[in-house]
């Protein structure tokens, strides 16, 4: 079984497996890993030469992500993903990242944890609809703003620089900023993500969710992944009607991060950056 690197031709065989098990994933996302960390995405090929396994690694700063781990259905119990993650962590750990993160399933949470991972918190997948009823149309992109104060509230809630993370969001989506708080509003496929999102007081917070939801037409469905430790932010979501549709664990490895969920309201990624 041979670990290689994941390449720009194997975008499409990932997502096909991603559509398979439902996971929200666009090529966007691969385009920018492969770009800034590719010694952190690995791929595992099948007797024919396609991608039957995938595993994704980005650097912050002195922190990192491990994402989007995912194994083709008949490969599964054959040690792939184990392998895979592996390869990814040590990638992390030979740049000299202190923290590495990642969010686990309740199946995937015991392999991390054989590898000093812990478990820091709970993400809530959020769900609701629009509020703008005209006729849908697309999100529009695109926000000529400074990214200094978007880049030192997030800093504050994740305790370390996030800037490329931020900057290809913010070019794909719709930055909405206050001196207190931020919000890019993501096209995601057909739906809409509401992330990164992050504020330093839930009366921010409501007002960000509040002008975003208005803005996105009637018909478009909205995610959101916030932590459950952030009870602000549960209890709006639930007074608003938002529902769940699914959770995983935040978990971490190294040095004890300066995390601080009470600010963020929403993840900048479906899981593989945070």
């Amino acid at each position: 079984m041979m670990v290689e690197p994941f390449r720009r031709e194997d975008i499409a065989a990932f997502l096909a497996l991603a559509a398979a098990e439902g996971w929200l994933a666009e090529a966007w996302e691969f385009e920018f890993l492969l770009t800034v960390f590719p010694e952190g995405c690995f791929c595992v090929r099948d007797a024919s030469g396609g991608g039957c396994g995938f595993v994704t690694a980005i650097r912050h700063g002195r922190s990192g992500w491990i994402g989007n781990l995912i194994v083709a259905q008949q490969m599964r119990g054959c040690g792939v993903g184990r392998l895979l993650f592996r390869h990814a962590l040590a990638a992390l750990q030979a740049c000299g990242t202190e923290t590495i993160w990642l969010t686990a399933s309740k199946s995937g949470r015991a392999l991390y944890e054989r590898h000093g991972f812990s478990r820091v918190d709970t993400i809530i997948r959020w769900t609701a609809g629009g509020r703008q009823r005209h006729t849908a149309q697309s999100i529009p992109s695109g926000s000529v703003v400074s990214s200094v104060s978007v880049s030192a509230i997030d800093s504050l809630a994740w305790g370390d620089r996030r800037d490329e993370l931020l900057e290809v969001v913010r070019g794909r989506g719709r930055l909405l900023l206050e001196e207190t708080g931020f919000m890019v509003i993501q096209p995601c496929g057909g739906a809409v993500q509401f992330g990164p999102f992050t504020a330093l007081d839930s009366d921010t917070a409501a007002r960000l969710f509040n002008q975003a939801l208005d803005s996105v037409p009637h018909g478009f469905r909205v995610y959101i992944d916030a932590p459950a430790s952030n009870r602000a932010a549960f209890r709006f979501y639930n007074r608003k009607a938002l529902q769940v549709s699914g959770s995983t664990e935040l978990m971490y490895a190294g040095a004890r991060p300066a995390y601080q969920p009470e600010m963020l309201y929403g993840l900048a990624t479906m899981g593989s950056c945070g």
